[in-house]
């Protein structure tokens, strides 16, 4: 039997995917904390926003940076889910090239112990043929030296 796997090359083709797959996910994944931690601090920054105010001016700059914070906050908010999205969508790719990759490593073993079971084999048969022959060379002798030693 050949010892090496037909379906080697696909094998490292699909392990290539499923790592790129893999790769792809980890990046969207750190992307989504980014924007997470975007969405955090500026938060925190509207949060700090000082809400009394003792002139019209300052009212205004209140307002300014209110609505500013808020348009930042729907950007990010879009921003977090087309990431999340994107994140999915990198998950479902990454399941799919895992499964994939799985068959394939399943027919490799299978393979792998056939070929096993077949050297295994080999070797056994040799052994046996080495134990008969050399069994049937010391019956000779034995019988020759059971002859001898009656006369």
């Amino acid at each position: 039997m050949n010892r090496q796997f037909p379906l080697a090359g696909l094998l490292r083709l699909r392990r290539l995917e499923q790592d790129q797959a893999a790769a792809r996910f980890g990046a969207v994944n750190a992307q989504l904390r980014a924007v997470g931690a975007q969405q955090a601090s500026a938060r925190a920054d509207a949060e700090e926003i000082p809400s009394d105010v003792d002139s019209s001016a300052a009212l205004l700059a209140v307002a300014a940076a209110r609505a500013a914070s808020a348009s930042l906050l729907a950007e990010l908010d879009a921003l977090a889910a087309a990431a999340e999205a994107e994140r999915g969508k990198a998950q479902h790719d990454l399941t799919s090239a895992r499964a994939r990759t799985v068959g394939l490593e399943k027919l490799e073993a299978r393979h792998d112990a056939l070929v096993d079971a077949a050297e295994l084999a080999a070797e056994q048969g040799v052994l046996d043929d080495l134990g008969s022959s050399a069994r049937l060379r010391q019956a000779p002798a034995a019988a020759a030296g059971r002859g001898g030693s009656t006369t």
